[in-house]
């Protein structure tokens, strides 16, 4: 006989809730559930959403000022300047040794690239601005793309198509369904605009830690994964690619993460928390 992982405990004398029941039902059915911790308290939804506000700002912030002729340490100056003052930390700086407050991925580089004063933005680049932020030690996560001035029609496309997986995973995540069908929908999506979607990195639950469970998949693995349920805080970040889904890591910096064929590619990201009728936006 197949033994189920149990993940969902029930404090010793204490009565079992209708939210303890169903979520029992799944998961003496074999699926894959939520620990209790990864369910977040209305107090502790409050404080993400707090980090959420100043984490879009900061994007706000980047939105007016990026241009041509800026260098990406120019970006990562303005995310730590403007973070502190608002009384957080960037969750980025020296975060596993990762040193700048913010990740700056340009063309081809898919995430994690290390800002520059050497990366000087030009006319036609595509940059994912990857921006994250702990106040009050409750942690936020987003990330935006900007095309520089004119780009190409294909770049287009791609930064568009990729917003629209976003949104489309957003659609398909609901309360009591499974993780799995966020990935099912954005790959169904990028596939049909002709674009792959990276396997090597996925969302992941966020808010009292930097990453958390669930790990969130914007392929088809033809699993369900975790059963979602409403309290649950994560985000969806569909890296879209030009070309092949295959990627590397530069050696140099062992951070930043390039397409293998070094075609273009696109990221969105928003933080959501999981509500009785879908998905809230924390910061986006």
């Amino acid at each position: 006989m197949k033994r189920i992982k149990r993940n969902w405990n029930i404090p010793k004398g204490q009565p079992l809730t209708d939210f303890d029941k169903r979520i029992l039902e799944f998961q003496n059915r074999g699926e894959l559930v939520p620990t209790r911790q990864l369910i977040k308290t209305p107090e502790q939804i409050e404080g993400i959403r707090r980090s959420g506000v100043v984490n879009t700002g900061v994007l706000d912030l980047i939105e007016k000022e990026i241009h041509a002729g800026m260098s990406t340490a120019e970006i990562d100056k303005l995310v730590y300047d403007y973070t502190v003052a608002h009384g957080a930390i960037p969750a980025p700086l020296n975060y596993e040794g990762f040193p700048k407050s913010v990740c700056t991925s340009i063309n081809e580089v898919v995430c994690h690239g290390i800002p520059s004063e050497y990366d000087i933005l030009e006319e036609g680049d595509i940059i994912n601005v990857d921006v994250s932020t702990i106040l009050d030690g409750y942690y936020s996560d987003a990330s935006r793309m900007f095309i520089i001035g004119q780009t190409s029609p294909e770049k287009e496309k791609l930064v568009r198509v990729t917003r629209e997986c976003l949104e489309i995973g957003k659609e398909a995540a609901r309360p009591w369904g499974f993780v799995g069908e966020i990935g099912k929908a954005i790959e169904r999506h990028a596939r049909k605009n002709g674009f792959s979607v990276v396997r090597d990195l996925c969302g992941h639950g966020v808010g009292l830690e930097f990453h958390e469970e669930p790990e969130v998949n914007h392929y088809n693995t033809h699993h369900h994964g975790m059963l979602l349920v409403p309290g649950m805080v994560f985000t969806i970040e569909p890296m879209i690619n030009m070309g092949t889904w295959e990627v590397f890591i530069d050696e140099e910096d062992g951070w930043t993460v390039v397409t293998e064929d070094e075609l273009p590619s696109a990221q969105w990201e928003h933080t959501f928390v999981m509500t009785d009728t879908g998905l809230e936006i924390l910061t986006h």
